[in-house]
């Protein structure tokens, strides 16, 4: 594969995050928003003040929002949130027929209930072996600074990971391969809704006991619902399963953690949310995740708690004791 011309859409963390780590193996990388305040900040002072404010960014990365950039490229990695790259693409014209995908992003459309490789395959026809999933343990943040870290690309076409391996690898991003993308994208994406319930933990102070029983049991059910939808189960002590919901349940730079911790300690999720500049993906996903469970009937008491907590107003004490006092089972059920 000879795939050299390559564009990130979406300049938020995550999105100037990948920007930079592809920058450090190849030349002349686009990174596109339609966001003209963004771009002409980041051309005077080389930093993304709103989401990487201590980042520098190379000279090396085009900024853009001319979209034939994107018409011209053979590789589209995706960093737009889950819940905005269907009317994005719509808003401003995105043609993205016979292009490579290399999704970032981590979620579950609400309404549709679909996973980002089956929003890309329904707005753009994207085959399963044009896609690829890039997840992990990857806090923006970090990542970008050159902290070390290993995530894995996800891929039914075997040449198209390595590819996509050899793109991002450096050494401090170290980058494996699977062929697991359901698993891959169901990982990535209930990590999120386990995340705020072991913020609402933090919130309420109950230690650490509690928010391991929490993890280990949060990953039980993201592997039972990613089991149901055909992932494969090995995946979910990987680096896309467990690797990435233990980085996310524990660090102070986790958005759905702090968004869960605010909870815990009496906010609204209204005012929570009106007061972040960036996105919280658990929050959506926690309505799509519940409504899988229901459609393939597997059996998800945290995330059931959890919708009831941001969508139903129970009290976050009320949750747990329901939790608690479940029928009792063995432990693999």
């Amino acid at each position: 594969m000879n795939l050299k011309r390559i564009t990130v859409i979406g300049a938020g963390g995550w999105g100037t995050a990948m920007a930079i780590l592809l920058a450090t193996n190849n030349t002349n990388i686009n990174l596109w928003t339609h966001n003209t305040d963004i771009i002409n900040y980041i051309n005077e002072h080389h930093i993304n003040r709103v989401y990487l404010p201590d980042v520098v960014i190379p000279d090396s990365i085009n900024l853009t929002n001319d979209v034939s950039v994107i018409d011209s490229s053979d590789i589209v990695v995706n960093g737009i949130p889950t819940q905005f790259i269907r009317s994005t693409i719509d808003k401003y014209g995105i043609d993205l027929r016979d292009k490579y995908i290399v999704n970032g992003a981590k979620g579950i459309e609400t309404g549709s209930l679909k996973r980002i490789s089956e929003i890309f395959e329904d707005i753009a026809n994207i085959s399963s072996d044009r896609y690829a999933v890039l997840t992990g343990p990857s806090h923006a943040e970090e990542a970008a600074s050159g902290h070390p870290t290993t995530v894995v690309v996800a891929s039914t076409n075997r040449l198209l990971s390595k590819y996509v391996q050899d793109l991002f690898n450096s050494k401090t991003f170290r980058v494996y391969t699977s062929e697991d993308v359901i698993g891959a994208e169901i990982g990535g994406a209930l990590k999120n809704v386990v995340a705020i319930a072991a913020g609402i933990i933090d919130g309420l102070g109950l230690g650490d006991n509690t928010k391991a029983a929490l993890i280990t049991r949060g990953l039980a059910e993201i592997s039972r619902l990613g089991i149901a939808l055909g992932a494969q189960s090995l995946t979910f002590s990987g680096l896309s399963g467990l690797g990435d919901l233990f980085v996310t349940c524990n660090s102070k730079l986790s958005r759905n953690r702090r968004v869960g911790e605010l909870i815990g300690k009496g906010m609204s999720l209204a005012q929570i949310l009106s007061e972040m500049t960036m996105v919280a993906e658990g929050v959506r996903t926690t309505e799509s995740a519940y409504g899988l469970s229901r459609l393939y009937k597997v059996d998800m008491p945290i995330t059931e708690q959890m919708y009831k907590i941001l969508f139903e107003n129970v009290k976050p004490l009320e949750a747990i004791e329901e939790l608690m006092s479940r029928e009792s089972k063995q432990e693999w059920w």
